[in-house]
């Protein structure tokens, strides 16, 4: 077992400088927003320290803010809108529900949303829905959430995500074509996953979701996997590229507009991380990737 990891120690020095040669090869400037108008947050997302703790790991990496998920408690609430401001964070908040009946599961939508509203986030990113509702029933929440975005002036938007009802690209067009008020967080690693490809072959309904989309998770996904062991490795170079290419259109179309884009480095933890069998020891360091690719992205557009 103590050789395995000599090897496994001794291999990752050995390779280091090939990793971080690869990913820097995507730092190069290419549509350059104001730095104000780039906003980079970090997820808690496998890390295991404290709210405080996280929140002063975020600002001294160099974020902007966190994206969490909405608490369920007033006093959470508190603890939470306390931490954000005390570290000089801007704030994120993820809401969904989670029954099994459509119903149900509204309801406990529409109270996260509500919850998050009352915090006044920079934004509010939805899991939204289930793969296997009904459209209809699917439908309803995506007015229900849109109404709440006009009332409030939050704005809310919804990620293609798998195992949610807007889990593949074909699916989300459709959604797209009847709801000309849906705003989209891209986590396009999913639909890679899903379709088992980098998406050549639906450029209509990839150009779709590029065109609503205001958020952005940065994850490389790939056709076996929702995310890659390390975007640093040499071998992931054409997902890399594919991902950054949908990305490089989105911050166009930002700076066109004169809009901020926010950008979450969501790589996580095992075991979408993945790990060495039998160890149970992580291939990579799920922090530091996030944190390269944080840096990565402020090389290449502000």
């Amino acid at each position: 077992m103590n050789n395995r990891r000599n090897f496994l120690k001794t291999g990752s020095l050995m390779t280091g400088s090939l990793l971080f040669a690869e990913l820097d090869s995507f730092a190069t400037p290419v549509v350059k927003l104001p730095s104000s108008a780039l906003i980079i947050m970090a997820t808690n997302w496998g890390f295991k320290g404290n709210l405080v703790e996280f929140c002063a790991a975020a600002k001294k990496d160099g974020y902007d803010g966190i994206e969490v998920w909405v608490p369920g408690s007033v006093a959470e609430m508190e603890t939470l809108s306390e931490a954000v401001s005390n570290a000089g964070l801007q704030l994120g908040l993820l809401a969904g529900g989670y029954d099994a009946n459509p119903s149900l599961h509204k309801k406990q939508f529409s109270d996260a949303i509500k919850r998050a509203i009352s915090l006044k986030p920079l934004y509010i990113n939805c899991h939204s829905g289930k793969d296997y509702f009904s459209v209809e029933d699917n439908a309803a929440m995506l007015a229900m959430t849109i109404d709440q975005s006009v009332a409030s002036g939050v704005p809310i938007y919804h990620e293609t995500h798998r195992g949610r009802m807007l889990f593949a690209a074909h699916v989300t067009k459709g959604f797209i074509d009847r709801f000309k008020e849906l705003k989209l967080t891209l986590d396009i690693s999913h639909w890679c996953n899903v379709h088992e490809s980098l998406l050549g072959d639906q450029p209509i309904n990839v150009e779709a979701a590029l065109a609503r989309t205001h958020h952005i998770h940065a994850r490389i996904g790939h056709a076996e996997g929702p995310q890659v062991n390390d975007p640093r490795a040499p071998e992931w170079k054409n997902e890399v590229k594919a991902h950054f290419d949908w990305w490089d259109k989105v911050v166009a179309r930002k700076k066109a507009d004169g809009q901020p884009l926010t950008i979450l480095t969501e790589f996580g933890p095992p075991h979408y991380l993945q790990t060495i069998p039998y160890t149970g020891q992580p291939v990579a360091d799920q922090w530091a990737i996030n944190k390269y690719m944080m840096e990565t992205l402020r090389k290449r557009y502000s």
